[in-house]
């Protein structure tokens, strides 16, 4: 058995720089997360290098935390690190379930159990992403069937953690709750990452990305009334992070289109392909962030 082993050549044969370089790529911001993830990536390539040289070693344990406000890219991260395990050959199979409470709990007597292990079997092999998990919990409902799947998922975490991880999500406040009620839980989590709100700069540049990705275009003074459109939402209750800008470009979109077709119903006016592209100040000005500073509904465009 040799006694040394080229890590670079472990690296590309992993090829999980290319799933380390689109999170850079795709992800606007969210630096301490990319750090972190790299700094598992190093640890879980170095304990295969272990292995190959047959160094005793546990398996790590790979069950995580994320925790953040919404649309803050915690689904996007799940996506590529159930990429990043299937390369390293930590699962079998790349793909992430994703499911909430109303997946996993049942509403009365018997049928929780057989929810929360029919979404364990779909998951098996690869990653199950609980979104809000902490409301698996509800100590002051007596008769809420949370705690039996919370039982199902400890024993599943500890029985199989060859074969599946679980990603539990939510906000940072209540998740620390949530384990502090569930110890089980907390002990078999290996990596907490907190995933921070954008700043303005990087909303706008988010905005970007969406509108190239749809094939549409900003004007000057469109990405000038963008910017004025998130230092306004975000001041509003329920700022969702990228969700309510993707929200706010959908509507601007759904604008665009209704001027478009009544430019050619009212005033017989053919599109261009760049007219059909075009988000202008109107179609973002339009908005009721601009008229209404008491919006409560998070799909406010």
């Amino acid at each position: 058995m040799t006694d040394k082993i080229d890590i670079q050549a472990l690296l590309e044969e992993s090829h999980i720089n290319e799933v380390l370089d689109a999170l850079d790529k795709n992800l606007v911001g969210l630096v301490p997360v990319k750090q972190r993830i790299r700094e598992i990536a190093a640890y879980l390539l170095i304990t295969k290098a272990r292995l190959q040289l047959g160094i005793e070693a546990a398996k790590p344990s790979l069950h995580m935390c994320f925790t953040g406000n919404p649309g803050t890219g915690k689904t996007t991260v799940a996506l590529k690190m159930a990429e990043m395990l299937h390369r390293l050959g930590y699962i079998r199979q790349n793909h992430v379930v994703s499911v909430t409470r109303d997946d996993l709990v049942g509403q009365y007597i018997g049928h929780t159990a057989p929810k929360t292990k029919e979404v364990i079997k779909k998951a098996m092999g690869g990653v199950l992403f609980i979104d809000e998990a902490y409301y698996l919990y509800k100590p002051e409902n007596e008769r809420d069937y949370g705690q039996e799947s919370i039982e199902i998922l400890l024993q599943t975490m500890e029985n199989h953690r060859d074969d599946l991880v679980v990603i539990l999500a939510g906000y940072q406040d209540r998740m620390g709750t949530f384990f502090k009620s569930n110890p089980g839980l907390s002990s078999r989590i290996a990596h907490h990452i907190d995933f921070p709100d954008y700043n303005e700069d990087e909303l706008l540049e988010i905005t970007k990305l969406m509108s190239d990705a749809m094939h549409y275009n900003l004007d000057a003074n469109a990405s000038k009334a963008m910017q004025e459109y998130i230092q306004r939402r975000k001041q509003q209750p329920h700022f969702a992070n990228a969700r309510s800008i993707r929200n706010a470009l959908d509507r601007a979109r759904l604008r665009q289109a209704n001027r478009l077709f009544n430019d050619a119903i009212q005033n017989k006016k053919q599109a261009t392909a760049a007219d059909l592209s075009l988000i202008t100040e109107a179609d973002i000005r339009a908005s009721r962030v601009f008229t209404n500073h008491n919006i409560t509904d998070n799909k406010t465009g």
